[in-house]
């Protein structure tokens, strides 16, 4: 299996690669490169990263996710996955929630993990009847609580 290409433009002087602390490891790491004193709980947060996508293989979406050892204590990514196009050319940046009551980010902290993935496309369209599935319409709450 042939590994995708992503490449990324420093930012920041403290800026990291992302980095995969085991061999088997799906999410690589991100750091922040900003001190943050205080997360309050219960408000979004962004935090800069220090890097830019240079180039990311097309056929490959990059997604952000939380970080177990910060969710488990309350902190973490908002919008989990969240997606990062492969021609989207900006500063990533990671939104954090917490709902500690002290929590802060030093530079250098790991904040979030990054995980590639492939990317498919589907077609789209209308049709005048559906298919019949075992779970039908059953939907929130359908199998129990």
């Amino acid at each position: 299996m042939n590994k995708p290409l992503i490449e990324f433009v420093k930012t920041h002087p403290h800026a990291q690669l992302p980095k995969y602390a085991h061999e088997h490891d799906v999410g690589a790491d991100l750091y922040s490169v900003e001190y943050v004193d205080f997360l309050k709980p219960g408000m979004t947060h962004i935090i800069d990263t220090g890097l830019q996508l240079a180039y990311c293989d097309p056929d490959y979406e990059i997604q952000i996710r939380s970080r177990s050892g910060l969710a488990v204590k309350g902190t973490q990514v908002v919008n989990s996955p969240g997606t990062i196009d492969p021609d989207y050319r900006g500063s990533i940046k990671v939104l954090l929630q917490t709902t500690s009551l002290v929590s802060k980010i030093e530079v250098g902290d790991r904040i979030a993990q990054l995980v590639v993935a492939p990317r498919y496309r589907a077609d789209f369209g209308f049709t005048e009847e559906k298919s019949e599935t075992d779970r039908g319409t059953g939907g929130f709450g359908s199998t129990g609580v």
